[in-house]
């Protein structure tokens, strides 16, 4: 599966553009995020708390276009992004004014 990241954990994880995991089991936002944070560990904290594992604040998550920043962790993703045919998107939120 695909997974797009903002640029400063791209950074982080010192990857150009889209990762590529493998996700066993179940894809949902949990099983995503721990192949994510197996394989680029310096990940770890940024996107979801460590004591709590809740997403980050500023953070959202997107599938096929639709927000599942407030979806169950363990609520399966759509099969397109099972599939890779479509990316999982974790989005850095802009505020201001």
């Amino acid at each position: 599966m695909r997974v797009a990241l903002p640029y400063h954990l791209r950074n982080l994880a010192q990857v150009g553009g889209e990762v590529t995991l493998e996700v066993t089991g179940a894809v949902t936002i949990r099983s995503v995020l721990d192949a994510l944070e197996a394989r680029y560990p310096m990940l770890r904290g940024t996107i979801r708390e460590y004591e709590t594992g809740q997403r980050r604040p500023f953070l959202r998550f997107f599938a096929c276009a639709e927000d599942w920043s407030l979806a169950a962790v363990d609520e399966p993703l759509p099969k397109a992004v099972a599939a890779g045919q479509e990316p999982f998107l974790v989005i850095g939120a802009i505020a201001g004014g």
